[in-house]
């Protein structure tokens, strides 16, 4: 305990609180009821907002369609082997799986499908 200069009184450093510490705690302190209250009203209204939706029933499910097979083992454009040029490109078109020799022939085959869909039937 320091003694004061001109007195016989002494000061007790510990009894009077810094300002600052009381104003850590004292925001501390608010901080930590901020936070229950929020946990609080999320834990009240969560529940309810959950309850008050309707509950839609879902769509059933949609069946994928049927997709006819592709029966030929050449590029429908270019009649080359499918697998010589690397790995053949597969696209459906009008419920038929059409499978070209490579990227370009796709455009060529979209442009004029007519042309090329009577070779499937041969």
């Amino acid at each position: 305990m320091p003694i004061l200069p001109n007195t016989s009184l002494t000061c007790d450093a510990d009894a009077f609180p810094k300002k600052s510490r009381l104003v850590k705690t004292n925001r501390i302190t608010a901080m930590k009821t901020t936070r229950l209250s929020f946990l609080l009203a999320f834990a009240i209204l969560t529940p309810t907002l959950v309850l008050a939706e309707d509950p839609k029933p879902s769509p059933p499910p949609a069946e994928a369609p049927k997709v006819k097979p592709y029966p030929l083992d050449t590029c429908l454009v270019s009649g080359e082997k499918l697998g010589e040029m690397g790995k053949p490109l597969v696209f459906t078109h009008e419920g038929q799986e059409i499978k070209v020799c490579c990227k370009p022939c796709k455009p060529k085959f979209l442009k004029d499908p007519a042309k090329y869909l009577p070779k499937l039937t041969k």
